[in-house]
């Protein structure tokens, strides 16, 4: 046997200080490359849940709002001439203008149908900051002509007509009210009359007629129009309960 082969091997294999480097820098580029594409997926999923409960908001608010129109009451009130103690004279309780409205409905958002009638308030604000505005309605519990009487400071002629008619309180939102839309460039309510002549129906932007409008449509524009968002719509919601103003019936 030579003298060379005899002579043990010293070589061992193993890595280099680039080749660790390079692995951990691989590592790390996944990883963060993973973590990266688990943000976007949370961020997308966050979105697409916040567009789907505004969505739900949104259909919930509408449906409640036709409801509360489709419950309307024809009732009265005691519209008393400056002495609230004494006799009232009872009016048709509607209050309809561009931008505010009241009526009775037998639909109210916290109990449905299922509680009393309650007297509705709605009027157009100012948004948040400033920014567009928002459509809001408070609920008063109705008990009959002289709950509605509270809402009349008497009778006064009328600025654009010139005639006499009942004056209400202007509509007050507080902490109980609750909001309907929100984000609007406009909103604007409006009052059918039937005629029964061509062309069967005027629509008027106040209501100053003694008796009740046949329909109501409340128009409402978007400020920030959003395709992936269920965006507030206007409706027309005829008011099936009609009787004479001038009949006298018991509430």
């Amino acid at each position: 046997m030579s003298a060379s082969s005899s002579q043990p091997v010293s070589s061992r294999a193993g890595l280099t200080l680039l080749e660790v480097l390079i692995a951990v820098t691989l590592v790390s580029l996944l990883s963060a490359a993973g973590l990266v594409a688990l943000r976007i997926g949370l961020n997308a999923m966050e979105r697409a849940n916040s567009r789907l409960m505004a969505n739900r908001r949104a259909l919930g608010a509408q449906r409640a709002l036709e409801q509360q129109i489709a419950g309307f009451m024809p009732v009265t009130a005691d519209c008393s001439q400056g002495n609230p103690e004494g006799p009232g004279v009872r009016v048709p309780f509607f209050q309809g203008e561009p931008d505010s409205m009241r009526f009775v409905s037998s639909y109210s958002l916290e109990e449905a149908s299922r509680g009393l009638p309650r007297i509705l308030e709605y009027q157009v604000i100012a948004g948040e900051e400033g920014e567009g505005v928002r459509l809001v309605v408070t609920e008063y519990l109705y008990s009959g002509p002289r709950s509605t009487g509270s809402f009349c400071l008497g009778f006064g002629p009328d600025p654009m007509l010139g005639v006499t008619m009942p004056r209400w309180l202007p509509p007050r939102p507080g902490p109980q009210s609750f909001v309907l839309a929100d984000k609007l460039a406009s909103c604007r309510f409006s009052y059918r009359e039937s005629l029964q002549t061509p062309p069967y129906e005027r629509w008027h932007a106040r209501w100053t007629l003694p008796r009740w409008p046949t329909a109501l449509r409340i128009e409402m524009t978007p400020l920030k129009p959003d395709r992936a968002r269920l965006l507030p719509m206007s409706i027309a919601v005829p008011l099936r309960a009609q009787k004479d103003p001038m009949v006298s019936y018991a509430e």
